[in-house]
């Protein structure tokens, strides 16, 4: 497989950063991390008194971005600056938790002295620049944004309420955007999988591999992260996030669009609508179809004036999610790279066999036109972490779509495919393509199938990705070459972290046509 290549990278984007690099450790992979804040033998049992929570396998930190609820569009590229920093301030925190295991073993302050320490005052510092951002500008800075500096370890199997222990969600002061209505928060959808099972008892202490590891040490996923597609009950979707907007009232119709499956290779790791202007923005690698020109450095323009994979040639718009990869020992082209290998993802990217991509209606009223470059993403890369109020895409198998789980990959059984479902937020605030947590300006419909008050109902996109993916084997609690979903490194690669993303560039006579079609009841494409 090819890879993009970015039309303009900064000097320092070809730099591999030493924590980063210590990813690459027992032959490429991440290891994992077990932490004993007091630990003994006794007996011929061997059994092991802990602390409570002395199991580290990764660190969770408030999520700054979804905290900063108004940012004045000035500040807004230096803020998103700041916030990918924050990103890769982690990345390499974990990079150092992954690979300094031995040393954890033997010192019961060694993961707060020389991790967490050090990267709170690294966050305080990025977290003060946020603040002279918007000062800059004119606009008002939240207050007390140094108490999101601190950071916790946290257990493969802790279930987590995002809050990491670190106050409430600051508005902050600017412009725009400030409708706070993320729709639909949902249920816990059970993401505390205990992923780290099998692992524990401080093994490992050698700095290799662990058994059935998958190429990556222990950053999952594990045997745990994995359910049997009978076993799902139908009807059983544990998140509100995400249900079809559509459905017997009000506007019935539906536009498909024939985008391929990425057939143009193009993969790269960035995010352009959360870390414009950086470079490997998402840490991980994604699958890009429509616009032929995504990368972190395309303005507007460039979008705009792209080629696209689209058979209507009207539909710039650029979809993408993140690769599903194959943990078989393959080094893809990207193996030794951030984003790649050298964070964690490993393995075969399989390619979709289909990828449908589809714009339906609202039950209970006509749609109205997008705005050209709105951005939606749907679904949380942090979610593991942050908690499931933004969890949303769900996994399934052929033959059995009654049956939907958002925090489990699926074991399909032979003759059936591996399914990937995202329905993305229907409502819009009628003003802005994006908001400074890039969520605020849009909205799932409430449970009538309604649009909350000040948001008017757009086109639902639906984007359902199906998958030939060989059946890993769960035998004693370990998986043998398991897919998983590409993220950032620290989330495990937990199912619940799945997640899409869409920017709107269909052109305006192509935009009228799938409102027309969606409200006069037909299905086009």
């Amino acid at each position: 497989m090819g890879r993009n290549t970015r039309k303009r990278r900064s000097p320092l984007a070809t730099k591999v950063i030493a924590g980063a690099a210590a990813l690459a450790v027992g032959g490429g992979g991440l290891v994992w991390a077990n932490f004993y804040a007091s630990a003994h033998e006794s007996g011929p049992s061997h059994n092991r008194t802990r602390s409570a929570g002395a199991q580290v396998a990764t660190i969770q930190c408030p999520d700054v971005g979804q905290k900063l609820r108004k940012v004045p569009r000035g500040a807004r590229a230096g803020v998103d600056r700041e916030l990918a920093q924050l990103d890769k301030q982690i990345t390499e925190a974990y990079a150092r938790l992954a690979s300094t295991r031995q040393a954890q073993a033997g010192d019961a302050s060694y993961v707060q002295n020389a991790i967490l320490g050090p990267l709170k005052s690294k966050r305080t510092a990025a977290l003060d620049r946020i603040g002279t951002n918007i000062r800059r500008v004119g606009g008002n800075a939240p207050q007390g944004l140094d108490r999101f500096a601190g950071c916790r370890g946290m257990g493969a199997d802790q279930p987590n309420d995002g809050n990491a222990g670190n106050g409430q969600d600051d508005g902050g002061q600017g412009e725009d955007d400030g409708q706070g209505q993320n729709g639909g928060q949902g249920q816990d959808g059970g993401q505390g999988q205990d992923g780290g099972q099998g692992q524990d008892g401080g093994q490992g202490q050698d700095g290799g591999q662990n058994q059935g590891d998958n190429g990556n040490g222990a950053a999952g996923p594990f045997a745990e992260d994995f359910v049997d597609i009978n076993d799902v009950q139908p009807g059983s979707r544990d998140l509100e996030n995400g249900f079809a907007a559509n459905g017997d009232g009000g506007s019935q119709g539906s536009f498909t669009a024939v985008c391929g499956v990425n057939e143009n290779n193009l993969f790269n790791s960035d995010n352009l609508i959360v870390a414009p202007g950086v470079d490997n923005g998402a840490h991980h690698t994604h699958d890009y179809v429509g616009n032929q020109d995504n990368d972190a450095f395309s303005s507007d323009e460039d979008l705009a004036n792209a080629e696209t994979s689209c058979q209507n040639q009207g539909d710039k718009s650029t979809y993408y999610w993140p690769v599903l990869r194959l943990q078989d020992g393959t080094q893809e082209f990207d193996a030794g790279d951030l984003g790649g290998g050298a964070e964690g993802n490993v393995g075969k990217i399989l390619k979709a066999s289909e990828a449908e991509i589809k714009f339906v209606g609202n039950q209970r009223s006509d749609v109205v036109a997008m705005p050209k470059f709105l951005r939606i993403i749907t679904g949380d890369a942090k979610a593991f972490t942050n908690g499931v109020a933004n969890a949303n895409s769900s996994f399934s198998c052929t033959g059995f779509e009654d049956r939907q789980v958002t925090d489990k990959y699926v074991l399909c059984p032979e003759g059936s495919q591996v399914v990937r479902t995202s329905n993305f937020q229907s409502c819009w605030d009628g003003q802005n393509i994006d908001s400074a947590n890039h969520r605020d300006h849009v909205a799932f419909v409430q449970q009538d199938g309604s649009c909350p008050n000040g948001f008017q109902a757009i086109p639902q996109l639906q984007v359902r990705l199906v998958y030939d993916v060989p059946a890993p084997t769960v035998e004693n609690g370990q998986v043998q070459n398991p897919y998983a979903v590409d993220g950032f490194p620290e989330q495990l690669h937990k199912p619940i972290t799945d997640h899409n993303d869409f920017i709107n560039v269909m052109d305006e006579n192509l935009m009228n046509e799938v409102v027309d079609c969606i409200n006069s009841g037909e299905d086009c494409q």
